[in-house]
């Protein structure tokens, strides 16, 4: 559990996931709050969202992961205001010099021009088409999309380069931007995840405190997939003793709303999230504090995570296998396992720049 002293009261954080803002990893020194006698109740107010801008260098992000299926992503926002106590990006807010804990949610990072550099790194010789994934690392329609607008001028660039583009979000807004992802849809460009995590709005609020309600996100899926936009149901993460017992309920949810695939992935608690989830239980749900982490153990060769490729999605043992195969068994009956068709890269093309001279070919 978060030590004591970083440890913010409840009043101080509503609609937060985490309750702490320990130092992170990198820090030489760590931060600790103690009365000096001069505090006024003032200076302790409600934690509010700061929003700083970042000049981007670059825009896409290569990987080599084998358990990833993709090999470049892009993601406009560092940080994200959502405040899902489980998300396994927390821990890369410490590279900034920020807590992965209530600064994760609370101080962001915005990349505005990241779509000009975007364009600039697709007009490069040296470039080579393939699917680019959004979403991957901090949501792309978080509240403050809606003001910056930073990922649709993203997918300007992209409809105008006829490139493909896979997001994943839990996120409304992405409804604002139909107008764009549906005629992408229609050449092969577009699929979009929805991820659900569970259709209960109590546990919905406290675990993932500013993302829209669950039926809200099932709504948006029937809007997509109305304008013809094909749409991942994504039943992520997978709790155990918290929200596995959903896991039929979700599909079939997510089947009427119109989804064509669905996939899970299982809880993944690396580095901080670790200890700031198992603050969140004991502070939420401390009758099911240890049955849900004796599970999460099971799946990990009694550790919390286990950071292996091929292991770090699903966990390994019996429970993961009965997880496996009740997902396998309904989405075969909802006809969800059925595989999505490949994004086209044979439409790529590098458009001419304004006031630039047009190709004869």
């Amino acid at each position: 559990m978060a030590p004591a002293d970083r440890k913010i009261d409840a009043d101080k954080r509503p609609g937060r996931g985490a309750g702490s803002n320990d130092s992170g990893r990198f820090e030489r020194l760590s931060r600790a709050d103690f009365d000096d006698g001069w505090d006024l109740p003032e200076d302790r107010g409600v934690l509010r969202t700061v929003v700083s801008d970042e000049v981007p260098r670059s825009a896409i992000t290569y990987n080599t992961s084998p358990d990833l299926p993709f090999d470049r992503s892009l993601n406009p926002y560092r940080g994200c205001e959502h405040g899902c106590i489980y998300c396994f990006a927390r821990p890369s807010h410490a590279y900034l010099g920020l807590s992965p804990g209530l600064d994760f949610e609370t101080r962001l990072i915005a990349r505005p021009g990241i779509a000009d550099v975007l364009a600039r790194e697709l007009r490069a010789k040296r470039y080579r088409v393939a699917p680019l994934s959004i979403g991957t690392n901090t949501d792309p329609y978080q509240p403050c999309e809606r003001d910056r607008g930073l990922l649709r001028d993203v997918l300007v660039v992209l409809a105008a380069f006829r490139h493909p583009v896979a997001i994943v979000t839990k996120g409304t807004l992405i409804e604002r931007d139909i107008d764009l992802l549906a005629p992408l849809a229609g050449q092969g460009l577009v699929r979009v995840g929805i991820s659900v995590t569970t259709l209960d709005r109590d546990l919905s609020r406290r675990m993932e405190p500013r993302v829209p309600a669950p039926a809200r996100r099932l709504q948006t899926i029937r809007r997509l997939t109305q304008a013809g936009i094909p749409v991942r149901l994504m039943v992520s993460p997978v709790v155990p003793a918290l929200t596995d017992p959903e896991l039929e309920s979700i599909l079939h949810a997510g089947a009427e709303a119109g989804a064509s695939a669905a996939s899970w992935v299982m809880l993944r608690l690396p580095r901080e999230v670790a200890p700031l989830w198992r603050a969140w239980l004991e502070e939420h749900y401390p009758d099911r504090a240890a049955r849900v982490m004796a599970r999460v153990r099971e799946m990990h060769g009694g550790r919390d995570y286990d950071p292996r490729w091929g292991h770090r999605m699903r966990g390994e043992g019996p429970y993961a296998q009965v997880i496996s195969q009740r997902f396998k068994l309904a989405a075969r009956r909802l006809e969800l396992d059925r595989p999505q068709t490949d994004l086209r890269c044979d439409l790529f093309r590098v458009p001419p720049r304004a006031g630039g001279q047009l190709s004869l070919f």
